[in-house]
């Protein structure tokens, strides 16, 4: 994914200044230390619906991440260890040997420099819009008809896309996404497109409009970082992602991220691409 696109996420800052960070040498793989350990350290931090700590307990009780850390946790036959981290710093923690592994990391060229990445995508997230909830919406020709206001961040993928395939709309840029949003809010526009997991956060504090991803569907996919150059972990993780994404699991875990988070997952997106018509 590029920058831009991560960026309308907001969690992912991996600098290029990470990838001169040492190694930290190792005798033994992965799996064999979180077996000796114990524990599969799992890199977290407050981003629902991936990651969610319980403020009156401190535990993180919720979010994608935490659920998949905790199947993989037994399926190892260990315990869970949540490590906090921060999206800038994530990738220096797994070069550091502090944490094992990072969920929602776009596997992007300069990242991979750093570390590795299983082959088999974590989730899809969607380009989509939070629009009025009289305005119907279900494709892409549904937005590109004159009088249509559409909020983007200037100069994304965002509005690119919005560009190209709704010329028709008045298309009104903004310099972030706290800006698009709040002209979404403030009724100056009838829309506002981003990746969806920005939209979920803004749903819920606004209490209106409705997430669609319009068709044709343009989707990414997200994975998760791994240390570099342990080839049977990164198998291992693969085989897991696989197995998770095909049951149909890891949409089950998102949904239920989503209702802790506060947000009836019929009003979300789904991360199976397979899913959205």
């Amino acid at each position: 994914m590029s920058i831009d696109r991560r960026s309308i996420i907001a969690v992912l800052a991996a600098g290029a200044g990470l990838l001169a960070i040492p190694l930290v040498a190792r005798a033994e793989g992965t799996l064999d230390d979180v077996k000796k350990r114990g524990t599969l350290r799992v890199g977290v931090t407050q981003a629902p619906p991936w990651y969610s700590k319980d403020p009156k307990t401190g535990e993180w009780m919720s979010g994608v991440g935490i659920f998949m850390g905790k199947a993989m946790a037994q399926a190892l036959g260990v315990k869970f260890e949540p490590v906090e981290v921060t999206w800038g710093n994530a990738i220096a923690a797994l070069q550091g040997n502090k944490i094992d592994i990072m969920f929602m990391l776009d596997a992007t060229p300069e990242r991979k420099q750093a570390v590795d990445f299983p082959e088999t995508p974590l989730l899809w997230y969607s380009l989509a819009v939070l629009a009025r909830d009289d305005l119907p919406v279900k494709a892409w020709d549904d937005l590109d008809k004159a009088g249509v206001r559409i909020a983007v961040p200037q100069a994304t993928t965002m509005d690119r896309w919005a560009t190209a395939h709704t010329p028709k709309a008045d298309i009104q840029r903004f310099p972030g996404n706290a800006e698009a949003i709040a002209a979404f809010q403030s009724g100056r526009v009838d829309a506002v497109c981003l990746f969806h997991p920005p939209l979920l956060a803004a749903r819920q504090k606004l209490g209106k409009g409705k997430i669609v991803v319009p068709l044709p569907a343009e989707s990414q996919p997200s994975s998760a970082a791994l240390r570099k150059g342990d080839a049977a972990f990164a198998a291992w993780v693969d085989k897991q992602f696989a197995s998770y994404y095909q049951s149909g699991q890891t949409e089950k875990w998102y949904e239920q991220a989503l209702a802790d988070f506060g947000l009836d997952p019929k009003l979300a997106p789904p991360v199976m691409k397979e899913l959205i018509k």
